[in-house]
């Protein structure tokens, strides 16, 4: 039975118990991908924990640089805990109902997580254009005040800018389907599901969505045409691989995140609605590999991390 809300204004709204997440329905292997997101949820913990380990226990790394990497392990494992389990409960267990609040706090959770995993791979960049373009002025424009602030700042505008958000959500009734068409209890499948004239909240939620990915999309672009101008400038050619060495595995992230999410979004764009069990396996890749594939990269391609890794193996090893 639906719930009723009296509002302010007297108007009544409708809430149901909750939602039937419904996605991969002619997938037919869905158990199999399940347990491989279980798997990618296992790495996920271990390496990125594992990251912030090393750099919590060593002085040395205690630097703007590594603290940015620290904001973005944090954030990979709340992004993929805040939807992996809850897509195994839905697809392997076969229990794909979700409470209305329930609902709710999945989507905040996610999309303020997914703007942050946006946010802070934008902050890496920063931390890129002020080491290779800036160096004599460090001390002046990227301390471990400066990015804790930078840091600080993007987490407060994404809860802030999502809570409000999920706030309209809130305020619509429900009185038609309770069906999500999606791997998780998903903005845009529950928005189509109210029954009110949702035009200006739709327009505000898709205007921020926007935001959250192309204005660091944008920053980061910015940054790396500033980037290769400095280094192109550089008599020395040695200088040049160097410089362009430290941005490997970071342009390497921005690839993995941003490329399918934007693939998906022209393919809708230029031709029509996708396979929606397509769409939702790419999407649910998109959003679920980032964040076990940051880690092993950092740790693989950074010489000072790399080395740490090494030296607490062979400790381990050698310990009784």
């Amino acid at each position: 039975m639906s719930t009723l809300k009296t509002v302010a204004n007297s108007s009544v709204l409708i809430h149901p118990p909750g939602f039937y997440i419904i996605g991969f329905e002619t997938f037919s292997n869905v158990s199999v991908y399940m347990i491989f997101l279980a798997f990618v949820y296992v790495v996920t913990l271990v390496f990125n924990s594992l990251l912030m380990y090393i750099i919590a226990r060593n002085q040395c790394l205690h630097t703007p640089k590594y603290l940015a990497i620290v904001n973005l392990a944090v954030v990979d494992i709340l992004l993929n805990t805040s939807i992996i389990p809850s897509m195994i409960k839905t697809f392997l267990f076969k229990d794909n109902f979700i409470s209305f609040n329930l609902c709710l706090v999945q989507m905040y959770s996610y999309y303020t997580l997914a703007a942050m995993e946006s946010y802070s791979l934008a902050i890496l960049a920063y931390d890129r254009l002020i080491v290779i373009c800036l160096p004599l002025h460090q001390n002046l424009f990227n301390t471990l005040t400066i990015m804790s602030s930078i840091v600080g700042i993007t987490w407060v505008y994404s809860a802030g800018r999502m809570a409000y958000n999920v706030a309209m959500i809130a305020e619509l009734s429900y009185c038609n389907s309770v069906r999500v068409m999606s791997y998780f209890c998903d903005y845009a499948p529950v928005f189509r599901l109210a029954c009110d004239d949702n035009s200006a909240q739709w327009a505000i939620a898709s205007t921020s969505s926007l935001v959250n990915l192309l204005l660091p999309f944008t920053f980061i672009l910015l940054s790396y045409s500033t980037i290769l101008v400095t280094v192109f400038r550089m008599k020395s050619v040695t200088n040049r691989v160097k410089a362009l060495g430290t941005c490997v595995e970071h342009v390497v992230l921005v690839g993995i995140f941003y490329i399918p999410l934007l693939s998906i979004f022209l393919y809708g764009l230029y031709f029509g609605a996708m396979d929606p069990d397509v769409r939702v396996l790419s999407l649910s890749l998109a959003s679920c590999l980032p964040p076990c594939i940051n880690p092993i990269l950092y740790s693989l391609k950074t010489k000072e991390i790399k080395t740490r890794v090494v030296a607490l193996v062979r400790r381990m090893k050698t310990s009784p």
